[in-house]
């Protein structure tokens, strides 16, 4: 597990656009897509709520507080972590993200920290250092341009939950945090500049099928594609262009770049 602290004070930090859409319409220059997501190793209890406010993102070394990036939550509210295993996860936020390095990530919580004990007894979480506290966990990881990425937050339910022997329950969350690529994806251009519509079809079962069309610069990028083999259909409504497709290999942490797609 990797040690982690409370910090008392949060400051000011920009605004991320929130982004849901795993396909993008145009080239995304330096950016990746960033997920961040909750999950839960059991414990000994029925329920635990997280209050989760705000989750921040730092991309300088150090501990600069001009580094630190906010997420704009899904839905700020109470997780059940304990919901949150066997694959499940819930998923806290999700945006575009400048490319390269991340060096910590901030937690937020709100004052609502509960635990619902066997016998169904709800008890408040109190943290050591008050109800707006920030706890920060190092990630240490490299971020690819235009390739989708998940970071999660492995919440210790056991080692998190601290009674203090007067029948109250601390809150002192242990965290294990990782950082995988889960897809890669499809850019290229078309030319001459045109509005086709583009369609990305997996070759293999599950048939999955994507579409998006060209910026006004020729240039598109589809994302959170599954590692496989896809053809890729220009289907132009001008009757100047013929219809046109291609063939392309996606991999986990690489997009597949088709270069310069003539229309004839």
């Amino acid at each position: 597990m990797k040690s982690v602290r409370f910090i008392s004070s949060i400051a000011a930090v920009g605004l991320l656009a929130l982004i849901g859409c795993s396909k993008d319409n145009e080239s995304s220059g330096s950016m990746s897509k960033m997920e961040v997501r909750l999950i839960d190793g059991p414990g000994d209890y029925k329920a635990v709520n997280l209050d989760v406010q705000s989750v921040q993102v730092h991309v300088k070394d150090g501990d600069d507080e001009k580094g630190w990036e906010n997420f704009a939550l899904i839905n700020p509210r109470s997780y059940n972590v304990m919901e949150y295993v066997n694959g499940n996860s819930a998923l806290l936020a999700s945006a575009d993200f400048p490319a390269g390095r991340i060096s910590q990530i901030r937690l937020v919580l709100g004052p609502n920290n509960t635990v619902t004990l066997k016998n169904g007894q709800v008890k408040p979480l109190t943290t050591p250092s008050g109800q707006t506290s920030g706890l920060k966990l190092k990630i240490d990881a490299d971020i690819t341009r235009d390739v989708t990425y998940q970071l999660v937050l492995d919440f210790d339910v056991a080692k998190s939950i601290v009674a203090r022997g007067n029948g109250e329950y601390n809150l002192k969350p242990v965290i294990r945090t990782f950082t995988t690529a889960i897809a890669g994806g499809i850019k290229g251009k078309v030319s001459p500049v045109s509005q086709p519509q583009i369609l990305v079809i997996r070759n293999a079962a599950p048939i999955d099928t994507f579409s998006t069309s060209p910026n006004a610069e020729g240039g598109f990028l589809v994302r959170g594609l599954a590692a496989g083999s896809y053809r890729v259909e220009f289907w132009n409504n001008n009757a100047l262009y013929s219809n046109s497709t291609k063939q392309a290999t996606v991999t986990n942490e690489q997009i597949a770049d088709l270069g310069t797609v003539e229309l004839k």
